[in-house]
């Protein structure tokens, strides 16, 4: 098992191992999140995770045209998860929230059009995409 968690710990997810999605995400509002120049999150089946400690959810248009809804923590303020309305059965798990350095670098690479010019992920399993990597609800 894993463990990933807020910096005060009062929020905390068990997750059964390294997930085979990890994706670096070079999104605007991914950057605005995190404060840094792209998120990576963990994704995994929702029925797998176990989430501890009480969250706070913040609600936010996503370019595909749903939700995404970040859970952070009330008290230290660190995002450790998100749920997407395209990925339904899905969790994404900030990858800082994991802190682990051996685990696994990221499969995909989106949003690409808005990353920084000085980022590279690389690496010949990394699949890059300038928009997102899930295709558009034609609705």
């Amino acid at each position: 098992m894993i463990d990933a968690r807020c910096s005060c710990g009062a929020v905390a997810l068990s997750l059964p191992g390294p997930s085979s999605l990890v994706v670096a995400c070079h999104c605007m509002d991914c950057q605005r999140r995190t404060g840094a120049p792209f998120g990576v999150g963990a994704f995994y089946p929702v029925e797998v995770v176990t989430i501890s400690g009480a969250s706070k959810e913040y609600v936010r248009a996503a370019a595909s045209g749903g939700k995404i809804r970040s859970y952070f923590c009330p008290d230290c303020g660190s995002t450790v998860y998100w749920k997407a309305d395209n990925l339904p059965a899905m969790i994404g798990v900030a990858l800082g929230a994991i802190a682990d350095p051996e685990y696994p670098a990221p499969s995909r690479s989106v949003f690409e059009q808005s990353k920084h010019t000085w980022v590279e992920i690389d690496g010949a399993a990394v699949e890059h995409f300038q928009q997102s990597s899930e295709p558009r609800n034609s609705n």
